[in-house]
């Protein structure tokens, strides 16, 4: 499986009352570029609770802040899928504000579970997660 990234502006509803990212707005951020990684790769998370059949949650999570993003910061975040068992994967995803302050704000370990729409129990990832060329493409 390939990287991917996704860029994202820092607006104030992100922010707290000193123009700081609250914390748990990172998480958002996470979401969104795993939510745009598919999108990349052809598929909606909506289309695909309808047909085959499956949706993903996260069952487990490990985030270290490095340094502050601030109001109107531009981002990058990052997301390096790995196969991690028959129905489930990790995330290791990075947010860098970029420009010439380039620096590492956080890093996350984000593992996510493959679920059966209907029943929601655990459900095998389908290959077209596990089977992509370099580009990020699907095979």
């Amino acid at each position: 499986m390939s990287g991917f990234s996704w860029p994202a502006r820092v607006y104030w509803e992100d922010t707290d009352g000193g123009a700081i990212v609250y914390y748990a707005n990172y998480l958002r951020y996470l979401e969104r570029a795993r939510t745009e990684w598919l999108r990349a790769r052809g598929y909606s998370q909506q289309a695909l609770a309808q047909q085959p059949g499956i949706l993903f949650t996260v069952v487990s999570l490990q985030v270290d802040f490095r340094a502050p993003a601030r109001l109107d910061d531009m981002l990058e975040i990052s997301c390096e899928p790995r196969a991690e068992g028959p129905a489930s994967m990790r995330f290791l995803q990075r947010i860098h504000r970029t420009g010439a302050a380039r620096q590492l704000l956080l890093e996350a370990s984000v593992r996510i579970a493959c679920l059966d729409a209907r029943t929601l129990r655990p459900k095998r990832l389908p290959g077209f997660l596990i089977d992509a060329d370099p580009a990020g493409e699907p095979n």
